[in-house]
């Protein structure tokens, strides 16, 4: 058995890229100041750095998920020049309003739910009380707490240094 490791989770769009409303391409990611250097700094502390993210364009026909595939795996590229790379990427295209009849349910994954977290919780051995989710939405928050783990609001600057300012904070007690 693997052991034990904390987490970090991150929301996609608004955290590691710049939320554009919908990311469907590459041309249209543009990357959160300190986004590699934050996913790099944790790897080096042992822990499992992972993506959740809603994704409900797709619901919505914006983009397919093999366009949302593109992005990531290009975001996964992007982080290897940088010496870091997401553990894992996990998404929810499922929305309640869906457009795309496949994708229209209220679905457990979708943030404010903690589906998604409960999922890589289930897939790595992840020590979940050291473990803690930054994402930019209150339903990041939201998920987080309800899959009990510690979520911090980000309202943009450097990744990297918001993630260290939260890590001390969290080991602080604050959650």
């Amino acid at each position: 058995m693997k052991e034990m490791r904390p987490a970090l989770f991150l929301d996609r769009d608004g955290v590691l890229n710049v939320d554009r409303t919908y990311v469907a391409s590459v041309d249209a990611l543009e990357w959160i100041e300190g986004a590699a250097a934050c996913v790099r700094n944790f790897h080096a502390r042992g822990w499992y750095v992972i993506c959740v993210t809603n994704q409900s364009g797709i619901g919505m026909g914006h983009y397919t998920e093999t366009d949302m595939q593109a992005v990531h795996d290009h975001m996964q590229s992007v982080l290897a020049e940088e010496r870091a790379a997401l553990d894992a990427i996990y998404h929810c295209p499922y929305h309640p309003d869906a457009t795309v009849a496949r994708y229209r349910k209220d679905s457990l994954d979708r943030k404010p739910r903690p589906g998604m977290l409960l999922s890589a919780m289930a897939d790595f051995p992840i020590k979940r009380e050291a473990s803690f989710l930054i994402g930019d939405k209150q339903t990041d928050i939201d998920a987080a707490h309800a899959a009990s783990i510690g979520g911090f609001l980000f309202k943009g600057g450097n990744l990297a240094t918001f993630a260290e300012w939260a890590l001390a904070a969290f080991e602080d007690g604050a959650r």
